[in-house]
């Protein structure tokens, strides 16, 4: 069955932008380096579920986030979901306060070749050749990218595998970005208030401490919040080896600023796989925009 091309286009729209925002995040993280990173991701469960509230208030939809809550087939799928993406949030959050930027990109780079392996074997979505080509590029590439940086290879596949299985969940799962976004808030929120109870008995909280720390701890909420509900619509709109190409946004965004902002030192071989993933990207973004003008040009 053919995209309804509006859609279609919509959803590109939604996945560029989450994915932008998503290569912000080292430099945002970045600015709170001196707080742990359980205290950063239980700071932003809290102030994303917060947030979330105030816009299911604002919207009159908490009749509905009540109704979902008391469906026990999507709060499981739901818990499921939330616990991926706080395990994601606090690998990820470790590895860019202990200098493992590259890592991360390479968790990024890999990811969409998850997601295609998800669609195509799970989801019967089917490749043209050109597509595969493009995936073969990019697989080269890939690989190349984990050939140089073996002993940070395991951060990377946890954080490919977490994520790629959170978007599955959410396509699969029927609910709107912000109920399903909230209904996760809400079940990890318990979790969060106790991490951060930990870390105050322990530590201390970093919170409240620096007027500018403190809020770009609260502004978590907002940039963890706005470019999920933007992936979530997208994932329901785009197959899924689509969402996962324009996914190389973000590990494209989070490469350039460890070599051009954090000095971090690249090998040829690096710089090579690098290109073949930009070619790989290229080659499949030109017969997307292909296919959706034939798409549109048929209705």
């Amino acid at each position: 069955m053919q995209a309804d091309p509006r859609e279609y286009r919509n959803g590109l729209i939604y996945a560029f932008l989450a994915y932008a925002t998503w290569g912000l995040l080292p430099l945002y993280f970045r600015l709170v380096k001196s707080i742990s990173p359980i205290e950063v991701v239980a700071q932003r469960v809290t102030w994303c579920a917060l947030f979330i509230l105030l816009v299911l208030v604002m919207r009159g939809q908490v009749g509905r986030f009540i109704e979902t809550l008391r469906d026990k087939r999507v709060l499981a799928a739901l818990t499921l979901s939330g616990i991926l993406i706080a395990a994601n949030w606090l690998l990820y959050v470790w590895a860019v306060l202990n200098g493992h930027i590259v890592a991360t990109s390479l968790a990024y780079f890999l990811n969409p070749l998850i997601n295609v392996l998800i669609g195509v074997s799970f989801l019967g979505e089917r490749l043209r050749p050109v597509q595969w080509a493009a995936i073969a590029l990019a697989a080269v590439g890939a690989a190349l990218l984990g050939a140089g940086a073996p002993n940070m290879l395991w951060i990377s596949l946890l954080l490919a595998i977490a994520f790629a299985l959170y978007g599955l969940i959410r396509k699969l799962t029927p609910v709107t970005p912000l109920i399903g976004l909230g209904v996760e808030t809400a079940v990890l929120l318990p979790t969060a208030l106790i991490g951060l109870a930990w870390v105050g008995s322990s530590h201390g909280l970093g919170f409240g401490k620096d007027v500018g720390v403190t809020t770009l701890l609260i502004g978590s909420g907002l940039i963890t919040s706005l470019p999920l509900m933007l992936f979530a619509a997208a994932a329901r709109m785009l197959p899924m080896v689509t969402l996962g190409f324009i996914q190389y946004v973000t590990p494209t965004m989070v490469f350039l600023q460890g070599v051009l902002l954090f000095g971090e030192k690249l090998s040829t071989a690096q710089w090579a796989s690098f290109g073949l993933i930009w070619t790989g990207l290229i080659l499949f973004a030109g017969h997307a925009i292909h296919a959706a003008r034939g798409r549109e040009a048929a209705v």
